[in-house]
């Protein structure tokens, strides 16, 4: 075997293509090379045929097979008689005086038609002198003189053992020299035509070949020139146990080097892949027609139209199993070995080539190897970046080109992803079952996939997934066209448009589909790894960019980063500027899926099963699961609530609801939305402007989940959670509950403040977040759970169609006060008593009227807000809406004193004094419905009440004598009457008083005792202020200014004076204040008469205030100096009489026997001296 081709050529350069070009015209070497045939020995009798192929000889093909042992020098193929025939048919003429060019093309026409048994054994007996003889490389001496003598290698090979001609052959991409590359490429054609011409091939493969099936190893039958079909056969059966299907046959590594070294040599022109050529050749035709031969351009070329409709099935099956053996060994392709050598090199990406199939020679050790060489920011050649893409691309597109994948997925390929195999579907297919939307997936076929979407790398170019691709064209054009082709941004584009309108399905699904799996190794995302990789190394321990971790769980990485991005200075190891946007970016995005955060989905994966199961909409996993936070299990339960923290710090997490509160956000938020680092400002944004116009539905249900969320743990909450920590630790600790610990914190600075405390123990800054929250809080009532808990059967019952935001559900409780069950009704008179403490408060006070409160009360504080609306209510300026609520505070504050902090400090002393009864009989939870005012307006009526207590008395009396419904008693006792004696009053929007005077008018026609009571109170009362009566203040309001103006109002002072005025002939009145005050006359008296006086404070009011005043106290006054004379009279006669009295007691009258008379005898004493007789006067 000294002198045939040398097998074993080095490693590096087994992908060496060259183009192959029909040689025209005079070569003379090449034609000297050819003369010399018929020089060389018989095959028959030579050493060549017997040598190699035992019984070739025996073979007897007729006299015109048979090659005489000594040639003329011009011998011609072309004057051959058993080829004639076939070169006239098949070759053009100028070709016939080239030996090697009539070769060329009788072997290349074989299949289109049948040549002669005769000519096929005349050119294989040929091609077999060609290589065996030693004049074949004296030729290759002549011919590549100069280029010997450059290549140091060749230079040095011993002469007359064949090893030139291989060294040459290795080294064709240095070959400059035409004729030198020429001649060695015309070598190859010919040595590649058929196995049995590779030198050492045959003895390495031949158990083997026969083991396989894949041929005889003596011509018999078959046409000598299909044994390239041999070799097909071989690589086939090496692809099969690399796959290890069911009964692959072991083949031996001798005879695996030597198929990937034939694959080697034959991967610069694809006519050396004979099999590969004739399958193809139409196809070529077809796709590459102006493609030229060599450097592998045609083997590229077919790849790109591999998956093209029109591509024959043969030549599609042939071009897979170059691809698959490209994939065992990167230097089956000429193109990328060529373009990569020197980057190899530079980063030590190939160090054992012993085996052709080392780890070191797996396309997917390259990939990885020079794509870490890119991440790090090392300079990768850009032709081999982009050989490296079309790999890339190709691995995408066929997933049976990775064996790891035909291995472990086959289950899930069969089950699920049967008959996709084009343009990347399978792989997509088995991506979306990794993501476990078709079901259970084999780990290890999980791990080949993440293995292949490492070496694809398509995150770095979504261009080389091309599934994705084609989905997402008519979005890339319209949503990221901002974007340069092939940027890594395109990816982050896409994502951002996820769920918009500009998304289509198709496109969705498959960007869902890779976003799972490089979120679950953060180096496939390559703008975060750039940004991060030094942060990374440092806070997480991470390996290189080619080096996994089989300890570290998938996605650990990113979860370790984000973590730290949002550390407090404080808190210290933080991330740099520029890793911290991107890990935002990233998590703003995966926060639309559950399933893009692996760690999440790892740790809950049973509670999503249990919870969320029917939860399918974009976002709704996670809501769900922070819905369902207390029921899940702890370590599920600790990665819901750290996200939520987060989000609670940076609400951008949450992407879909920052798109539905797009317009709220560029109108009110728009500048904490551009400031928003790490402050949690936009939330308490949106939740201040949760009700302007511009809030839409959505929105307004994102942000009140998200309300809910928080009052879980008030860790959610940001702002409140920064403000109050350490006061939470010092005054409420072990409370987790956001609504617990406010209330704790509100309760503490409560008695601080009524206990007059010299230092508030809630620090400053927690106590203005702390009225925050309150006012949040105090929106929707689910977000106080005890009090929603409480009143769930009444909402349903009384307030089902009211929605729940803008406190609406709160209002339509305390409107049906009354109806409510006991539980619920005491927690809304506690929520109304702490409302009525602080009106910053009641939120739909405070929404309602927010203008009229910066109109008027700008200068009050929080606790005055309610009082000064009060005494603003009736102005001109006043909103009728805020009028309204206005009154119904004052309805409400005035069921209950203890719903009026002002009445209840200034009454503090009068309520237990006068009222102690009520008191008595009333618990502690229960309504006292005005009984305790009423009792206090009577003792008004009396003058008995203490200077502040009947001030704030005067201003209720005023206030309810202008509107009946502020008196509840009134209500309680005359709703029926007056439905029926004053319904058009009572129907008035604007009420100034027109209902109590109904009433009183129509006091006769009464029924209801207990009415007819409360109308009487109310005409007491007005004798003590006139300012209680406003029909009568009003039609006489000019006579008291010209009248009454210099006395002082209250204690009936001025109705006095109006009485007086009324009596004095001498003033006038005006008519209407001397009709109703006459009116007002025969109400009193009639009161007199129907409600007699209950003891003399009564009586002496009664007179006080009587119109006839004057003359009853000078009737009382003759009557007492009548008396008072009477009694001087009286007195000296009743004096002389006692004078008598005291004598008779001198003298006692002794019974005979010595004892006093008894009461017999003074009783006849007094009958014989009558009254008026003067004893010791008689003689």
């Amino acid at each position: 075997m000294a002198d045939c081709i040398r097998v074993p050529l080095t490693l590096l350069l087994m992908c060496i293509l060259s183009s192959v070009h029909s040689i025209r015209g005079d070569n003379n070497a090449i034609a000297r090379l050819a003369g010399n045939a018929d020089n060389l020995p018989n095959p028959a009798g030579g050493p060549g045929p017997a040598a190699v192929i035992p019984g070739a000889a025996e073979r007897n093909l007729g006299a015109g097979a048979s090659l005489p042992r000594k040639r003329s020098a011009g011998w011609k193929l072309a004057e051959e008689a058993v080829c004639r025939e076939d070169l006239t048919r098949l070759c053009p003429k100028h070709s016939w005086n080239n030996n090697l060019a009539v070769l060329e093309c009788l072997q290349d026409k074989k299949e289109e038609t049948e040549i002669a048994a005769e000519c096929n054994h005349l050119l294989w007996n040929y091609k077999l002198n060609l290589t065996t003889d030693p004049k074949f490389e004296s030729v290759a001496v002549e011919v590549c003189k100069t280029t010997i003598s450059e290549i140091k290698e060749c230079a040095a090979e011993e002469l007359g053992k064949g090893y030139l001609v291989s060294c040459l052959v290795d080294h064709r991409s240095n070959i400059t020299d035409y004729q030198c590359n020429q001649y060695i490429t015309k070598m190859t054609t010919i040595v590649f035509s058929d196995y049995r011409l590779i030198c050492g091939f045959m003895d390495k493969c031949r158990d083997d070949i026969n083991t396989l099936r894949c041929g005889s190893i003596s011509t018999g039958e078959k046409d000598i020139h299909s044994q390239g079909e041999v070799i097909a056969c071989l690589e086939k059966g090496l692809v099969r146990e690399a796959e290890e299907q069911p009964g692959a046959h072991a083949i031996k590594d001798d005879c695996k080097k030597a198929i990937m070294r034939v694959a080697e040599l034959s991967s610069d022109d694809f006519h050396l892949d004979r099999y590969l050529y004739f399958s193809c050749r139409e196809d070529r035709e077809r796709f590459c027609e102006n493609t030229l031969a060599g450097e592998g351009r045609v083997y590229k070329c077919l790849f790109n139209h591999k998956f093209e409709e029109a591509m024959s099935e043969r030549c599609r099956e042939a071009l897979t199993t170059r691809q698959k053996l490209i994939a065992q060994d990167y230097k089956v392709s000429y193109s990328l070995a060529k373009a990569c050598k020197s980057d190899l090199r530079k980063y030590r990406c190939s160090v054992d080539t012993n085996m052709p199939r080392a780890r070191e020679a797996r396309l997917s050790y390259l990939l990885l190897c020079l794509e870490s060489a890119v991440h790090r920011g090392r300079v990768v050649s850009g032709e081999c970046q982009g050989e490296m893409m079309d790999y890339r691309r190709m691995l995408m597109e066929d997933f049976s080109l990775s064996p790891e994948i035909v291995l472990q997925c086959r289950s899930e390929i069969e089950g699920h992803c049967s008959g996709l195999h084009r343009k990347g579907r399978t792989l997509h297919c088995l991506m979306r079952v990794g993501r476990g939307d078709m079901g259970a997936i084999d780990p290890n076929c999980q791990r080949a996939l993440q293995t292949l979407i490492q070496e694809a790398d398509p995150g770095a170019d979504y261009r080389i997934d091309r599934a994705l691709n084609e989905a997402c064209e008519s979005v890339i054009q319209t949503a990221c066209k901002h974007i340069r082709n092939g940027d890594p941004m395109i990816l982050s584009c896409l994502m951002e448009h996820l769920y918009t309108e500009k998304m289509v399905e198709d496109c969705e699904h498959r960007l869902l589909e890779l976003q799972y799996f490089i979120a679950r190794d953060w180096k496939l995302d390559p703008i975060l790894y750039k940004k991060c990789q030094g942060d990374a190394a440092r806070l997480c321990h991470t390996h290189g960019w080619n080096e996994t971790s089989e300890m570290m769980p998938p996605g650990a990485i990113f979860s370790c980063l984000y973590r730290h991005a949002y550390r407090s200075v404080e808190q210290g190891r933080r991330l740099s500027r520029d890793c911290k946007v991107e890990v935002q970016r990233i998590l703003h995005q995966r926060a639309l899926d559950v399933k893009l955060d692996p760690e999440l989905q790892r740790r809950c994966m049973t509670d999503l099963g249990k919870w969320c199961s029917e939860k399918t909409e974009a976002g709704q996993e996670l809501e769900c699961l922070q819905d369902h936070l207390e029921d899940l299990m702890s370590d599920c339960r600790d990665v819901v609530g750290n996200l939520t923290e987060l989000e609670s710090e940076d609400i951008q997490i949450e992407a879909l609801l920052m798109r539905a509160c797009e317009p709220v956000i560029q109108t009110h938020c728009h500048e904490v939305a551009d400031n928003q680092i790490d402050t949690g400002d936009l939330m308490e944004c949106l939740v201040q402007n949760k009700h302007q116009k511009e809030m839409n539905e959505k929105c307004a249900v994102g942000v009140t989940h998200f309300q809910l969320i928080q009052i879980k743990d008030f860790r959610f909450s940001y702002k409140f959670k920064t403000a109050c920590k350490e006061d939470v630790l010092k005054l409420c600790p072990n409370i987790k509950k956001k609504v617990d610990v406010v209330i704790c914190l509100s309760t503490t600075v409560r008695n601080d403040t009524l206990q007059e405390a010299k230092e508030q123990r809630v620090s400053v800054k927690c106590r203005k977040q702390l009225r925050v929250e309150e006012v949040e809080m105090s929106e929707d009532i689910r977000l106080e759970p005890e009090l929603y808990d409480s009143c769930k059967q009444d909402i349903t019952r009384l307030c089902q169609n009211v929605a729940y935001g803008n406190a609406q559900v709160i209002e339509c409780l305390k409107e049906n006060k009354r109806q409510l069950t006991s539980r619920c009704h005491q927690r809304i008179f506690k929520l109304q008593e702490v409302e009525m403490v602080d009106p910053e408060l009641d939120y739909q006070l405070m929404r309602v009227c927010k203008h009229m409160i910066r109109r008027f009360c700008t200068e009050s504080e929080g606790k005055n807000v309610l009082q000064c609306l009060k005494q603003n209510k009736n102005s001109e300026l006043m909103d009728p809406k805020c009028k309204q609520m206005i009154t119904k505070r004052q309805i409400t504050q005035n069921t209950d004193y203890r719903l009026n902090p002002v009445l209840r400090k200034a009454c503090k002393a009068d309520i237990p004094k006068f009222c102690q009864s009520i008191l008595n009989k009333a618990t502690a939870d229960s309504e006292l419905e005005g009984q305790v005012i009423s009792c206090l307006k009577l003792k008004y009526a009396d003058q008995r009440l203490s200077s502040d207590c009947e001030d704030q008395i005067r201003v209720i009396l005023q206030e309810s004598a202008l509107d009946y419904r502020l008196d509840p008693q009134l209500q309680i006792h005359c709703t029926q009457e007056i439905s029926r004696l004053c319904p058009e009053e009572a129907a008035a929007q604007e009420q100034t008083g027109q209902v109590e005077e109904c009433l009183k008018v129509n006091l006769l026609k009464i029924k209801q005792e207990g009415c007819k009571k409360e109308v009487l109170n109310m005409l007491k009362e007005s004798k003590a202020d006139i300012f209680v009566d406003p029909v009568l203040h009003t039609a006489c309001a000019l006579d008291i200014k010209h009248h009454c103006a210099a006395i002082p109002p209250g204690r009936g002072r001025q109705m006095s004076c109006l009485m007086e005025a009324l009596q004095d002939k001498r003033v006038r009145l005006q008519p209407e204040c001397k009709k109703r005050l006459q009116d007002r006359i025969d109400m009193w008296s009639y009161a007199a008469k129907v409600a007699p006086a209950e003891g003399f404070s009564d009586l002496a009011m009664q007179v006080m205030t009587s119109p006839s005043k004057n003359y009853i106290l000078t009737v009382i006054g003759a009557g007492v100096a009548l008396l008072f004379m009477l009694g001087l009279l009286c007195g000296r006669f009743t004096k002389r009489v006692t004078q008598e009295l005291k004598d008779s007691k001198r003298v006692p009258l002794l019974a005979p026997g010595g004892r006093r008379e008894g009461r017999g005898r003074k009783q006849a004493a007094k009958a014989q001296h009558p009254p008026g007789v003067n004893l010791l006067q008689q003689p």
